[in-house]
């Protein structure tokens, strides 16, 4: 009876340490899982950040469609390159863009540009529709080894008179 007793006493140390070993290989896991999901997650903030900024100068653009080639070979590094007499509107717009930009605190991006090119569409008969390419470039510092890489946001659209 002795025996018997003995043996369903317990875990033993073997048992233990292996049941060790495994919770730490889970816990090293979780908090791996946790360092990708923060990189992950600044990824996803800044991409929407840049979507964000893009899609507010597609807007400005399709609110003054009557001028859209007003907004061609807009550069942000550049300046805004626009006929002040000629087209304030997309002077304006381009100066607003360019500011919400290069604020750090609305943005929250490093090392912005925003690129506008605006390509007329020809068609038989003629809609006077023109293809608007809006550019964001930034230096994004998220990922594991915290290195900066170029990332980029691009809408295509087409802009049709009213």
């Amino acid at each position: 009876m002795a025996s018997a007793d003995r043996r369903a006493g317990g875990f033993t140390l073997v048992e233990g340490m292996v049941a060790a070993a495994i919770l730490a290989t889970g816990l090293l896991a979780v908090a791996s899982m946790q360092g990708m999901s923060l990189a992950w997650n600044v990824d996803s903030t800044e991409l929407g950040r840049a979507t964000n900024l893009a899609t507010d100068m597609v807007e400005r653009i399709q609110f003054n469609r009557r001028n859209v080639t007003a907004y061609n070979n807009i550069d942000t590094m550049v300046g805004c390159t626009q006929d002040a007499t000629a087209q304030l509107m997309a002077r304006g717009d381009c100066s607003q863009w360019i500011t919400a930009l290069t604020d750090r605190v609305t943005a929250g991006l490093i090392g912005v540009q925003g690129l506008v090119t605006v390509t007329p569409i020809v068609t038989n008969p003629p809609l006077n529709q023109s293809q608007v390419v809006v550019i964001v470039r930034w230096t994004g510092l998220s990922g594991a080894n915290k290195v900066g890489r170029l990332r980029t946001v691009t809408l295509n659209t087409v802009i049709a008179p009213e």
